[in-house]
């Protein structure tokens, strides 16, 4: 499921890649976006951003990147997927991560929360410190829910949310979303993808639920309609809502990309303003397909059916195959995730690669020094080594 070859012609205009991208109110300086991606770096457990999530998002602020997702950060503690992991269930969260915030908007980027609950896949072990499964309530884990009973592979088995718990739930990602406007944040993601909690709800071979909140599409894509509609409710007008899906579980029987399709459609009048397309992570037995650029397709029919914009991601690493995939109506933004992690100034490549004149590009004022002009038209502190202070 590879992308088509490279056009190298498509950056003979201005990159598209580069160029801004409005979303409700927000404007974005550019379309190319850092995907959420977890940092287990909570070491006391209380879910506050600490100085490494300062440095590691403020590096791609100062690397042009044009919007910024945090990891999935919980709207509840024991939505929590490791105890390592960001919340924002407190007004104490909410002054952590301003900040954050604050720097980055003082780079000219924009940056989202992502919000979430993992559910079944709950109090697991961070990678960072070599175990794997769930952390047992003697070394601080806790019990986990889900739509129905049962376990994901070798994490210990949940129990099924009772009805008014499932009912509650819009309300906690609605004021998670609350406090995120007070910390300054630009948007918010919603996380429905990678077998968490939202994601779960949608899925059949998840959710085996026989009240309203499962059995026909209906059913199981209620809960993240009401989600939807209280997170966009909590926050001011304009502010984007974006929505992280998973276009397929990759196992039969499961959440599939038609139904993905029909959703984006329904949420199109739910004010939701783009789908960023992921896929897979609802069960164990799923069997993925992966290679560069895999899940473009999913993003490209998402965008073409449902009628919203939306974020390719998954694999993208190449600049001219960024370029190529915005020019050919497949996506509205690319989300860089190891490659971000590889690169965090990867906007300013692209921006060289593309031809983009080094004034044009999103360079931080302290870093001009770095852009050399010819000598026969520099001035001589343009052309000049940079003075070392």
């Amino acid at each position: 499921m590879s992308h088509a070859p490279l056009d190298r012609s498509l950056t003979a205009e201005q990159p598209r890649l580069l160029s801004e991208m409005s979303l409700g109110a927000l404007v974005v300086r550019n379309r190319a976006w850092v995907s959420p991606m977890c940092q287990y770096s909570c070491f006391a457990r209380d879910g506050l951003p600490t100085p490494w999530h300062l440095v590691h998002l403020g590096s791609m602020a100062t690397g042009g990147f044009g919007l910024i997702i945090t990891e999935a950060t919980a709207v509840v503690p024991e939505g929590r997927i490791s105890p390592e992991d960001t919340g924002l269930w407190s007004d104490a969260h909410s002054e952590a991560w301003r900040p954050v915030v604050d720097f980055v908007h003082g780079q000219g980027a924009r940056i989202a929360v992502q919000l979430a609950h993992a559910g079944r896949k709950a109090s697991t072990f961070s990678p960072l410190f070599g175990e794997d499964g769930s952390v047992p309530a003697a070394e601080g884990g806790w019990e986990t829910v889900g739509p129905s009973a049962g376990g994901f592979g070798d994490l210990t088995p949940c129990r099924a949310l009772s009805l008014d718990e499932v009912r509650s739930m819009p309300a906690r990602f609605a004021e998670a979303a609350g406090r995120a406007a007070d910390a300054g944040f630009d948007a918010v993601e919603i996380h429905a993808a990678h077998g968490y909690l939202l994601h779960q709800f949608l899925s059949p071979l998840v959710n085996h639920r026989e009240d309203e909140y499962g059995g026909d599409f209906e059913g199981r894509t209620r809960l993240l309609r009401e989600v939807v509609a209280a997170t966009r409710e909590a926050l001011p007008s304009g502010t984007p809502v974006l929505l992280r899906v998973s276009a397929t579980d990759w196992a039969e029987g499961g959440w599939d990309l038609a139904q993905t399709v029909e959703l984006a459609a329904s949420l199109r009048h739910e004010s939701v303003d783009l789908i960023d397309v992921s896929s897979g992570g609802a069960v164990a037995h799923q069997k993925i397909d992966v290679g560069p650029h895999y899940q473009v397709p999913f993003s490209e029919q998402v965008r073409a059916g449902g009628g919203l914009a939306t974020g390719a991601v998954g694999l993208i690493e190449d600049p001219q195959a960024a370029e190529q995939i915005l020019r050919e109506g497949a996506a509205d933004v690319v989300l860089l995730g190891r490659a971000a992690l590889r690169d965090s100034r990867w906007p300013l490549r692209a921006a060289r690669e593309l031809g983009v004149a080094s004034a044009d590009a999103p360079y931080p004022a302290q870093y001009r020094r770095a852009v050399w002009r010819p000598l026969a038209t520099a001035s001589p502190s343009e052309g000049a080594p940079p003075r070392a202070d």
